[in-house]
């Protein structure tokens, strides 16, 4: 006979934690993705505006698939695809998953219709609730790695759905709106950037453990970084006007050669998204057409224009390990997606003992070409290309941007793009080498 003081068998609660953890995160996510979209309509969804933006429907598309193809079709064998051909039409660059749709002719799948595709993505929501909601502690351990990547994956693309539909509304003559700001920060003076002094030290980079980070942040290794100096806060438009005024766009003493070739062949007199208007500077944001407001972080420059700039100011920007030595002790607190603001603010401190806004508002380019860390290899299997197979040609950006999940930021995060692209929120904080 059972004894009344033996522990009574776990509940399915208890026995799902996991899972719930899991389950619960993923609605968040998910559900943030389409609250990104509650402003657009049909004919937004549908248009692709280069060959770097991918349309909107494409981005809700594509994430579930990216569910579909490394969790459902791994560990779910009863699953059925809604609809094979989607496994050709959303892949986005992982070959060892199979062949894949052209990226420069994602604006002409009119089919699935924008409707098809949420009802997609409400069907693998609803496998993924299935396969968690009956997945014992064994099971979800061996699905938590992948389904984690999964979470990131489509904050990232999140990320890229805001910038990809800001670019489609810019080439609109009737400058959509695609949010109203909330509240509009005033215009205050703001003063003269203080450039912190660190001194030459031996220093760990690279994720520790512990949380999630991506293959390319470690292995965790000792770096030597020289004494150095970084900007209290990001450069501002009012700065970068002085830029443009003192002829920085015509002056090939301050571009890199590659740079300078650039400009002139796309025809750069000021940031993506700046134009002038009755001699007055104007920029396109998601609230729309506005006056540059000379106190917020400038944007949507490449990273040609930064170096530029920074050579033009007697300074330089600063290399990844001395951006990440230099944050290590500042909180992850900033401008993020969360906000809605969707735009970089102007700094609120006005003190500039301390380093301020290193985190959202901009991606921060840095002089680093994105490299492998020694010691590092790219993994197995499709995932493996996720981040490995970018090491060529690209320069390494860091600390968040004002589209970015807060949830999404963190001290070790590598970004990384080619130096002429512009349509992403990056801009520039400025180093400098001892006196």
């Amino acid at each position: 006979m059972r004894s009344a003081l033996a522990a009574a068998p776990p509940s399915r609660q208890e026995e799902n934690r996991d899972a719930d953890r899991l389950l619960a995160r993923y609605r968040e996510i998910r559900r943030l993705t389409e609250q990104l979209c509650e402003t657009l309509q049909p004919e937004d969804c549908v248009v692709q505006s280069m060959p770097d933006v991918s349309p909107t429907k494409w981005h809700l598309a594509h994430t579930s698939w990216f569910f579909e193809t490394f969790i459902l079709k791994s560990w779910m064998p009863e699953y059925q695809p809604q609809n094979p051909q989607y496994a050709y039409l959303f892949n986005s660059y992982y070959n060892a998953a199979g062949s894949m749709h052209r990226r420069d002719l994602r604006g002409l799948i009119s089919r699935p219709t924008l409707a098809e595709t949420f009802k997609f993505r409400r069907s693998i929501d609803q496998q993924i609730e299935k396969l968690l909601g009956k997945a014992d502690e064994e099971l979800v351990g061996q699905i938590e790695p992948v389904f984690t990547i999964g979470l990131h994956h489509e904050q990232q693309h999140q990320e890229l759905l805001v910038t990809d539909i800001k670019h489609v509304f810019a080439q609109n003559p009737l400058h959509p709106v695609y949010r109203q700001r909330d509240a509009i920060i005033e215009p205050h003076p703001i003063m003269p950037a203080n450039f912190v002094d660190f001194e030459e030290t031996l220093i760990e980079i690279g994720h520790e453990g512990g949380g999630f980070s991506y293959d390319n942040e470690g292995p965790r290794h000792r770096a030597l970084v020289p004494a150095f100096s970084l900007a209290s806060r990001l450069v501002t438009n009012g700065e970068y006007l002085e830029f443009i005024e003192n002829d920085g766009y015509k002056r090939p003493e301050f571009w890199l050669s590659l740079g300078w070739t650039t400009l002139n062949e796309q025809g750069w007199k000021a940031p993506l998204y700046w134009t002038k208007r009755d001699g007055a500077w104007c920029n396109f944001t998601l609230a729309g057409m506005r006056r540059v407001d000379e106190s917020e972080p400038v944007t949507h420059v490449s990273h040609f224009e930064a170096d530029a700039f920074a050579k033009w100011s007697g300074a330089r920007l600063p290399t990844e390990f001395e951006w990440e030595r230099a944050a290590r002790e500042v909180p992850v607190e900033g401008k993020f997606v969360d906000a809605g603001r969707f735009q970089p603010a102007p700094v609120e401190a006005r003190s500039n003992d301390t380093l301020t806004q290193m985190y959202g508002d901009v991606w921060q380019w840095t002089r680093s070409a994105y490299l492998p860390y020694p010691g590092y290899h790219a993994g197995p299997g499709a995932l493996g290309e996720y981040n490995g197979k970018f090491m060529s040609n690209q320069m390494v950006l860091r600390g968040a941007s004002c589209a970015t999940s807060r949830s999404h930021a963190r001290l070790t995060y590598r970004n990384f793009f080619q130096p002429e692209k512009r349509w992403q929120f990056t801009g520039v904080r400025l180093a400098r080498d001892p006196a």
